[in-house]
């Protein structure tokens, strides 16, 4: 009898894998309904849609295995990292889906209200959350839209060898920045940046980036911290603030 895994789970959703199969329970139908659409419109390998049933979705392991975990290194290779940054350059040159992402002023009202939140309860030191922030501003500009996957970690991107096998968890995909989609991937992996860049195949804004680790890490803070994961543990979101001191 196959087991059933909890791949991931907190008050807003869950994952579990059965075999080959992973269920996914989101008590948001619209993130859903983004996750499905997002993945028929995609030109990236993506998982394929089994069935769904809200609030839950059935979908088929991608080949392969990610190409890493926060806080640990990657055994990925180069090519394999460059792989990514080719997937990423591939979707950011899709047509643009039909429905639009965050606004800037509202990202920036949120990176006020998380700063304001950690130095009220000292959850970091202050001189570290001051020059974090000056840091992320650099992030809250204008740019050219483009289809991104919006969560594109590196646990969501799956590899075999050097090649990518398929790209999971669409539910935040939308019109956004594309500099946000190569950020989050090398997010406690900055040594894998220039792999990716190269893979992307075009100059990119590198303190865009740098400000992307800086305001990705301090939004996620409380949110981590009130779902039960810890942002202090080696290579995570505490370390990458650090990094930037």
């Amino acid at each position: 009898m196959e087991e059933v895994k909890v791949v991931v789970a907190h008050s807003e959703r869950a994952t579990l894998r059965v075999g080959d199969v992973f269920l996914k329970i989101d008590a948001d139908r619209k993130r859903t309904d983004v996750e499905v659409e997002a993945m028929a419109l995609a030109p990236i390998p993506t998982p394929a849609v089994l069935w769904r049933k809200p609030p839950v979705l059935a979908i088929a392991a991608v080949p392969g295995k990610a190409l890493g975990v926060l806080g640990e290194p990657s055994t990925a290779s180069p090519a394999a990292w460059a792989a990514a940054g080719a997937a990423a350059r591939k979707l950011h040159d899709a047509p643009l889906p039909p429905w639009r992402g965050r606004k800037v002023d509202d990202i920036a009202a949120d990176l006020e209200s998380e700063c304001a939140w950690l130095l009220a309860n000292g959850v970091l030191p202050t001189d570290l959350i001051v020059r974090n922030r000056k840091i992320a501003e650099a992030a809250l500009r204008s740019y050219t839209p483009k289809f991104v996957h919006g969560d594109f970690q590196i646990t969501h991107v799956f590899v075999d060898g050097d090649e990518l096998t398929g790209v999971i968890d669409w539910s935040e995909a939308a019109q956004g920045d594309p500099l946000h989609d190569l950020a989050t991937l090398t997010l406690g992996h900055e040594e894998h940046l220039a792999d990716v860049v190269a893979g992307y195949g075009t100059d990119v804004d590198l303190d865009v980036i740098e400000a992307w680790w800086s305001l990705r890490s301090l939004l996620a803070v409380r949110w981590l911290v009130e779902h039960g994961f810890d942002p202090s543990s080696p290579g995570c979101e505490f370390d990458v603030l650090k990094a930037r001191m």
